[in-house]
């Protein structure tokens, strides 16, 4: 592309692409969102602590992006319905939406309770529930009204998750968490089919063993991160011998949410360096 002076413009991935990411002020999601606006969206960065958030869009911005901050807490309805109808208000639409947020409460099932259940299934699954319900409006309706009016949707929109290998393998002490994970790799089966007529796609990442604040060696008392031993054991199932980082993950969540994934849907991607199984 060229510009007025005749000078040769990059051209991004996302050029003219509105993208929500929910769980983007740290880990997986700030990667994404950061590749997402470098690549030309116009990014919601959404998170629930708004300190993160802030830092994340003002990361964004100096990078010569566009952003804006929601703190909005998706694992209610009406918040995500907030925070679309902003998005699209201030954005004016929305095209790619990701559903990153996420958290671990590790616990042996026998120790499980209702409470630590009921709060890693919200955070992962609820929350992507209620995200991508929210979107349908400035998704499915607006595809469906470009059929109407011309035939067919004007382009393919994008939906991703973040899932895990470990819903794909099992992983000890993380029954409410891959019970959650599993349930986002059924939903995003599902909807390819449901919404494949109005040329949405909808794909999974599964991330192996990424560096996050979920994965960093765990403290005794605190509730996130790995024991050191477990985090060692990883590192010899990986086929290429090395922790993963967020921007591995965000690249594929790129790679699917652009028009080069046009023909790709129901689709879940294992993000993991050759782990053993997944």
């Amino acid at each position: 592309m060229v510009d007025e002076g005749g000078k040769e413009e990059a051209v991004g991935r996302l050029d003219g692409k509105v993208a929500v990411v929910t769980g983007a002020g740290r880990g997986i999601g700030r990667a994404t969102a950061e590749l997402f606006a470098g690549e030309g969206a116009a990014v919601v960065v959404n998170d629930v602590d708004p300190d993160p958030a802030n830092e994340a869009a003002q990361a964004i911005k100096e990078a010569g992006g566009q952003a804006m901050v929601s703190t909005d807490n998706t694992v209610e309805l009406a918040e995500a319905g907030r925070m679309m109808e902003a998005a699209a208000g201030q954005l004016g639409k929305i095209d790619i939406v990701v559903n990153n947020a996420g958290i671990t409460r590790d616990r042996t099932f026998h120790k499980l309770d209702d409470e630590t259940w009921d709060f890693v299934l919200d955070v992962n699954l609820r929350t992507a529930f209620h995200t991508t319900r929210a979107a349908m409006p400035y998704l499915r309706e607006a595809a469906k009204k470009e059929m109407q009016e011309q035939g067919k949707p004007a382009h393919h929109r994008k939906v991703t998750f973040t899932a895990s290998t470990a819903a794909l393998l099992g992983n000890s002490g993380q029954a409410n968490y891959t019970a959650a994970k599993g349930a986002i790799i059924s939903l995003t089966r599902t909807l390819a089919r449901e919404l494949g007529p109005f040329h949405i796609n909808v794909n999974a990442v599964a991330p192996g063993f990424i560096e996050t604040r979920l994965t960093a060696a765990k403290q005794e008392g605190e509730d996130l991160g790995v024991p050191e031993q477990n985090r060692q054991m990883a590192v010899l199932l990986i086929a290429l011998g090395y922790y993963g980082q967020p921007e591995d993950v965000a690249k594929a969540h790129l790679f699917l949410a652009s028009e080069e994934a046009d023909y790709i849907s129901g689709v879940v991607l294992p993000v993991s360096g050759g782990m053993l199984g997944a």
